[in-house]
């Protein structure tokens, strides 16, 4: 039987809010937030997807970028609006429980896993082509490089190592310096030149570019589970998100247009910010950019595989998808468990083994995660359309739409969200005993 959800009475009522340690810890700040949102949008993926996009749309790119920026505002209204009606430890799952079911709740918890684990070799093949620009070595090698940088942190991982929050804004710290630095040293070299012609791939080749840089955009929803923490959710939430919007959309923007003002025909690089920051500052600009490279992959990798492990902690039973069914103490693992470790490191190693050997390109990798992201999304403007009134839900309608339009240009990507919705509804959902008041229990 088809399994449907009846929203309360009042459509807006929250559910219980899971009973974590993290609800009890000291309220966040509007600009502490501010800071979790951005270093949540922000990430190693900027320091590869300009060049991708560039290379396939040319300066025609920018586009992509001003057009995904429009999204990621509609995405900062309508997540913002769903932390205030909504506040939930369980982030999108328990979004998408409440507006669409447990079985659509549990998809999405399987995609959104799925997706972090496909996005741990990529990461790790960002940091590689960073490291092999400053050393040389090609592609087989810049392959083996990223197997022992994944290799690295599952090790680290298997010993219970966490990066602290305060550890990761320095890094998101460090990668704003960085890319503010080869933005505005390498400024003087822009050349009118390089922006003709402006569409050298067509005009639907924007479109591709915008799939691919998708992944750059994702991280609106990684916070979800803070909006319990804000003493005021309702005032709080939107400054945090304008804060957030205006900070990645300077230095999207900027990175964007100096990609293809300075680099030309050379943006469609690997590493288009370790390209930028030599021109900026000389040959030290590779250094820099393969230390902070390598240093940032390390650190994103370990996020990756310690939010998956809380994700897999959660989908060992359905009742852990509702909020109200989550008993005080509950935490994720201290230490992954040794088979997600597992199906990380022959995931990881099996695409990375496929790049080396060229029969997998660098934008067909970031393909993986970035549909099943793009899957996710579109769960959540579901259900924000469906349990939210005025703006909010136009915005979820209006950004519902532009998803369902990029993810017709993911092609054949298209199977790994089907492939992982087939695999969650093979397991049938739980119901959990409720008592009768009638039928009192015996003694």
């Amino acid at each position: 039987m088809t399994e449907t959800y009846s929203p309360p009475r009042d459509r807006l009522a929250s559910p219980p809010a899971t009973r974590l340690p993290v609800a009890t810890a000291a309220p966040l700040s509007t600009l502490r937030g501010a800071a979790l949102y951005i270093g949540a949008l922000l990430g190693p993926g900027l320091l590869l997807l300009p060049g991708l996009a560039a290379a396939e749309a040319g300066p025609a790119s920018v586009l992509a970028w001003a057009g995904l920026l429009v999204l990621s505002a509609l995405f900062a209204l309508v997540f913002a609006a769903l932390g205030r009606s909504f506040p939930s430890a369980s982030g999108v799952t328990g979004y998408v429980t409440a507006g669409l079911g447990v079985r659509a709740g549990r998809a999405t918890a399987w995609m959104f896993l799925t997706g972090v684990v496909a996005g741990a070799p990529v990461v790790c093949l960002i940091g590689a082509s960073y490291l092999t620009a400053l050393t040389g070595g090609g592609q087989l090698v810049r392959a083996g490089v990223a197997a022992l940088l994944l290799l690295v942190v599952l090790a680290l991982a298997a010993f219970g190592l966490r990066t602290s929050s305060t550890a990761q804004l320095l890094l998101v710290g460090l990668l704003v310096a960085v890319v503010g630095a080869a933005v505005a040293g390498s400024a003087p070299a822009t050349r009118a030149a390089n922006w003709a012609p402006f569409a050298p791939h067509g005009w639907l080749a924007v479109g591709h570019a915008a799939a691919t840089l998708m992944l750059s955009f994702v991280g609106w929803e990684a916070v979800a589970p803070l909006t319990t923490r804000f003493a005021n959710p309702a005032r709080q939430l939107p400054r945090v998100m304008g804060i957030a919007l205006v900070v990645t959309t300077v230095l999207y923007l900027g990175l964007a247009v100096a990609t293809v003002g300075v680099l030309g025909d050379g943006a469609g690089t690997l590493v288009p910010l370790a390209r930028l920051l030599r021109i900026a500052v000389g040959p030290a600009g590779l250094a820099a950019a393969a230390v902070a490279a390598v240093i940032l992959t390390l650190a994103a990798t370990n996020a990756y595989i310690n939010g998956a492990a809380a994700m897999a902690t959660a989908l060992r039973g359905d009742a852990a998808l509702r909020d109200d069914s989550a008993r005080p103490g509950d935490t994720a693992p201290r230490r992954p468990a040794a088979r997600l470790l597992a199906a990380i490191a022959a995931s990881g190693l099996l695409l990375i083994t496929a790049y080396g050997l060229g029969l997998a390109s660098p934008a067909s990798l970031v393909a993986i995660p970035t549909t099943l992201f793009l899957s996710v999304y579109l769960g959540c403007m579901a259900t924000a359309a469906r349990l939210l009134p005025g703006p909010a839900r136009w915005a979820a309608l209006a950004a519902g739409l532009a998803v369902l339009v990029m993810l017709g240009y993911s092609g054949w990507a298209l199977v790994i969200p089907v492939v992982v919705i087939a695999a969650a509804a093979v397991r049938p959902a739980r119901r959990r005993p409720r008592s009768s008041p009638s039928r009192p229990q015996e003694a």
